[in-house]
């Protein structure tokens, strides 16, 4: 799927939701608990709940990996139930990768070949060699972690150079590299109070945004701050979605949590003239 694409799906359901699929088996209904396929059944069950509502999926590879190869093995058969019967959203791998060369190379074909995603995040650490191979791949995107939500965000992507902070200037080379079109990036909700200075410098990029909701940020000031004339945003819920509720009703429950999302979501767009 390319932006073109998001974008149309964006203003067909009014809505900008990406759902987060952090799977912990420790909070999954009772129903689900010691069932040998949980990630899969429980993982089906919210999207099928939420798909009227959600254009992206972005399930969190750390909760996969744990369960090793069966948890691998769940993963493929996530994304490909995604793929096959809801092609209409995006899918983003949060594996937060980042390496040189070759490995780069490797882990881009992992996951935009072998396991069929739409995007993948990425760390920038390592710079441009560690970027570029990830945006060889057409109709893929390379999310770039920029600002991020949690509190040790602080230790480094603030820290100033002669008035500029290092995550400015990761946006701003970032603009250099081969294939920078392809690149989206991730901006935590809670960091709404940077969002203007990095639209002056990423006017046109998407932004995936977690945090609204569980961590404390506001979807207002994201898309006050946030929206630009493509939409350019996918603010994403995880917790608040898939453990709205933990009884038999958890399907209806984060169907509701992510209609009253998407309500929101299309007044936003509405109040900024993108509908």
């Amino acid at each position: 799927m390319n932006t073109a694409a998001l974008k149309a799906e964006i203003l067909k359901k009014k809505s900008f939701l990406c759902v987060g699929l952090d799977i912990d088996l420790e909070k999954v209904p009772a129903q689900f608990q010691n069932s040998p396929t949980a990630l899969v059944d429980f993982s089906k069950a919210i999207i099928d709940a939420t798909a009227p509502y959600a254009v992206a999926y972005k399930p969190n590879i750390a909760f996969f990996e744990t369960y090793g190869v069966e948890g691998m093995a769940a993963l493929k058969e996530v994304i490909d139930y995604l793929n096959q019967n809801h092609p209409e959203v995006f899918t983003i791998a949060d594996a937060k990768r980042g390496d040189i060369g070759n490995t780069s190379t490797r882990y881009a074909k992992a996951y935009f070949e072998t396991l069929g995603f739409d995007s993948i995040t990425v760390a920038p650490y390592m710079g441009k060699d560690s970027v570029e191979p990830f945006l060889a791949f057409k109709d893929k995107y390379t999310i770039l972690l920029a600002l991020t939500s949690n509190p040790g965000s602080a230790d480094f992507q603030r820290i100033s150079s002669d008035g500029t902070a290092l995550f400015e200037k990761v946006l701003a080379t970032s603009k250099t590299w081969e294939g920078s079109e392809q690149l989206m990036y991730v901006v935590g909700a809670t960091q709404a109070d940077a969002l203007q200075k990095i639209r002056g410098i990423i006017p046109d990029a998407f932004l995936l945004v977690p945090g609204v909701g569980a961590q404390g940020g506001s979807l207002e000031e994201v898309a006050r701050h946030g929206l630009n004339e493509n939409v350019g945003l996918l603010v994403n819920s995880s917790r608040g979605i898939i453990y709205a509720s933990q009884g038999d009703d958890f399907a209806e429950a984060a169907a509701t949590a992510a209609k009253n999302l998407q309500e929101q979501m299309a007044l936003l767009l509405e109040q900024n003239n993108l509908l």
